[in-house]
Order: structure tokens, then sequence, then C-alpha cells
């Protein structure tokens, strides 16, 4: 595979959904995320039907049923979390409100998958020619600290060796989001591509820091 500044790669699309009725506590976040990135990097818009979850790759689609009053929405996941213990789901403002879920706040919720909008699957960028380690593969870079701390907290559901990075350039200081290191080129676009398919922007670079 010839790999190059800049370069991309990308694995063949694999549907790993559960396509079963599940039970789930759900709860809703709205105006004090709303025009920040999410974990998948889109910006949240609390008026869309969006969700956060904590296993389901980005651009599932879910049926959520809201089991006190039988309402339904359909929502794709585009962010992870909850992070609150005993809660599964996250809802957009828009998607609770359709359910009524605004009012009590959180309830209990049957969730089905269906089918995923696989444009939320990333290509790999590889920005170093290099091929000694160690490596690292970087998901975000943000001016606001706060944000790289959620990327963060979400990559760490599934992700040990996360880190941020803090990189002052023009006056400007930029936190990096990090998974590694690694020693080997071949370990880290494993779980670069790893990352693609759930739907992290991942690039793969050489490491400038010791963890």
């Amino acid at each position: 595979m010839f790999l190059s500044s800049c370069s991309t790669t990308r694995r063949e699309i694999s549907e790993d959904l559960s396509y079963g009725k599940s039970y789930a506590v759900a709860s809703w976040y709205g105006p004090d995320f709303h025009g920040r990135p999410t974990s998948s990097g889109e910006i949240y818009d609390m008026y869309r039907n969006t969700c956060a979850h904590k296993v389901h790759p980005f651009g599932t689609r879910l049926k959520v049923t809201n089991l006190s009053n039988s309402r339904v929405v359909e929502c794709v996941v585009n962010d992870r979390g909850p992070f609150v213990e005993g809660r599964d789901i996250d809802l957009s403002y828009a998607s609770a409100k359709e359910i009524g879920l605004i009012g009590p706040g959180t309830g209990t919720v049957s969730l089905e998958v269906n089918g995923r909008d696989n444009s939320y699957i990333k290509q790999v960028k590889v920005q170093t020619t290099e091929r000694t380690g160690p490596f690292t593969v970087q998901i975000g870079s943000f001016t606001e600290g706060i944000n790289a701390i959620r990327l963060k907290a979400a990559l760490k559901l599934k992700y040990h060796n996360v880190y941020i990075q803090e990189t002052g350039i023009k006056g400007t200081t930029y936190y990096r989001v990090r998974v590694g290191n690694f020693p080997t080129f071949t370990d880290a676009t494993s779980t670069a591509e790893e990352l693609g398919q759930e739907g992290y922007p991942a690039v793969v670079m050489t490491a400038d820091v010791t963890i």
C-alpha cells in the first residue's frame, strides 16, 4: 500500500449493528452544548433529531420509543455519551421533545436500529512519511480546552491511551486529542482504521511527545 503525507486509506464498510430491540434510560441535552463540536466532528444542533450513545457507530439510525406514552422518534447517533451513571442515551432537545421527555428529563425507552448512514465513515489520513515510530493518531484539534476534554472522555469509553497535547502557535493554544503512542506504523493505522469505521476523523502522524 502506497502512503504519503496527506494520503488516505480506508477499509471496506463492515456492518456491525444489532437489529434487535433493547431497553435503555434516556436523558436529553440542549442549550449548554448547542453550537459545540460533537464527538463525530459535527456541530451539535439541538433542533435536529440526533443523539449521543456510548457504543453505536456514528450515523446509526435509532428508533426511540418512550415506553410511558408510546411516542416514537428516529434519531441519528452523532455524539458519545451520556457520562452520567445509570443513563444510556442522550437525546437532542428536538428528539426529546418529540417523545415527551423534556419535562420528566429522563425516562425508559426502547431502542431499535434502523440501519446506518455510511457517510459518517471517515477515510484515514496519513501525515507522515516516516516508517519508524513512535506514531500517534490525532482525532481533533481545538482552541477551546473544554471541547478537547469532551472528545477525550468520549474516546476513553473504548480506548485507554487517549491524551491531550497542548501546542502554542503564533500566540494561540491548540488542544490536540490523540490516541497513542504506537511503536509501529501498522499498529497506528490499524487503530486509525477502526476509529474511521466508527466515524472519527483519524490522522496518523509521528508522535512528538512521550507518554
